[in-house]
């Protein structure tokens, strides 16, 4: 356990020393620490901030929707569709909706709920982690989108991951079924559970239409602020790593310390493979493959390289609805597969989960482009 504890601690110190010294021979030891720190402060003013306030106005209109049954009612229309595409009972719509209003968590948090676990076989229970993360933050990614001055590219985003969702959903039950085959037909919670449950007394809180609009608004604002503290961390972390490997120096060649100056070794790396994220993703600009690699980690993060990519004309409309369908598709997976599913029990399953889910993103970022590929020759 020793050797492996000094093992692991050798290989951190090597990566980062290794790290640092590149970007500091590079820009400098002074410069590079100054860029880190003056993008770390912008990114918190000019980036957090607006995103916290998405994240308030959405949480508002997301509780305000659950309050006054407009849930229910999408829920009801989407229900027809689980089992063909999803291969999910029809009550899995409500999940879709919940992370598409918040974020991946939300699908655990409707788990937990005994009557709702009830509907589900194991297999099709343990896939609801990648069934909701294809949704989470999907309101927030398109506002976003939408405030950058698009709107059909966000709504192409939003079909590419649909169709990403049903990808990494029937993977996962097909490996959890491939791995552990009883699972196809054990259900979730027994009879004797279920029973248990519905001899429960319902207790009904009854209150004003003024003051239901103002607890639902009020408390969907206060969910919202919470989901924009939460994200501080991987848009001052990941994202500031990102551009200071993406960027280059300012217009005159030199580092000066300022905001935003970089490396760029991620755009060096991508034109090694340039046909490739252009042949399946139609990027133009080496640097948009900035933009999925962020949102393996968070996808606010990667939200906050959208506006700089914007100012330096590296993005176009094929970018947003690819950027749109990767972002909402996976969703920051890496950072919170491992903890969804531990929170459900069936932490052994991580692997299959991720590998489904990494499947689905590049298949709703490649249905993306070819459907702004069609609109492009249909017009």
């Amino acid at each position: 356990m020793k050797k492996t504890s000094t093992a692991s601690a050798l290989i951190c110190l090597a990566i980062i020393i290794a790290l640092f010294s590149y970007m500091g021979i590079k820009m400098g030891a002074a410069n590079m620490l100054n860029t880190i720190m003056h993008t770390a402060h912008d990114l918190l003013l000019n980036t957090v901030f607006y995103l916290m306030g998405i994240c308030v106005i959405t949480g508002a209109l997301g509780k305000l929707f659950v309050e006054f049954g407009v849930v229910a009612l999408i829920e009801k229309v989407l229900r027809p569709l689980m089992k063909p595409l999803f291969n999910l009972p029809g009550v899995a719509s409500l999940g879709a909706v919940m992370t598409f209003l918040s974020d991946n968590p939300a699908i655990i948090t409707l788990s937990k709920d005994k009557r709702f676990a009830s509907y589900f076989k194991k297999y099709q229970f343990i896939s609801l982690t990648n069934f909701g993360t294809a949704f989470g933050m999907g309101l927030i990614v398109i506002i976003f989108m939408i405030s950058q001055g698009y709107f059909v590219e966000p709504l192409v985003g939003l079909f590419g991951a649909f169709v990403g969702c049903i990808v990494t959903t029937r993977l996962m039950q097909h490996f959890v079924v491939k791995a552990y085959p009883a699972y196809k037909d054990e259900e979730v919670v027994s009879d004797e559970e279920l029973e248990a449950l519905n001899s429960e007394p319902e207790h009904v809180e009854e209150k004003s239409t003024f003051l239901r609009t103002l607890n639902a608004l009020l408390d969907g604002g206060k969910n919202g602020v919470e989901v924009g503290l939460a994200i501080i961390p991987g848009v001052l972390i990941i994202s500031t790593l990102v551009m200071v490997l993406t960027f280059g120096p300012d217009a005159a060649g030199a580092y000066t310390g300022a905001a935003y100056q970089g490396t760029e070794l991620l755009p060096w790396l991508a034109n090694k493979v340039d046909w490739l994220f252009k042949g399946l993703f139609g990027f133009n600009d080496p640097h948009q493959i900035a933009f999925p690699i962020t949102a393996l980690g968070a996808v606010g993060a990667a939200l906050s390289l959208v506006p700089n990519f914007a100012a330096q004309g590296w993005i176009d409309g094929n970018a947003i609805a690819v950027f749109t369908a990767i972002g909402m598709c996976w969703s920051g997976f890496l950072s919170t597969h491992t903890a969804m599913l531990d929170s459900l029990g069936y932490r052994e399953l991580t692997g299959k989960a991720i590998l489904s889910h990494t499947i689905g993103g590049l298949v709703a970022a490649i249905t993306a482009h070819l459907v702004i590929l069609l609109i492009s020759i249909t017009i």
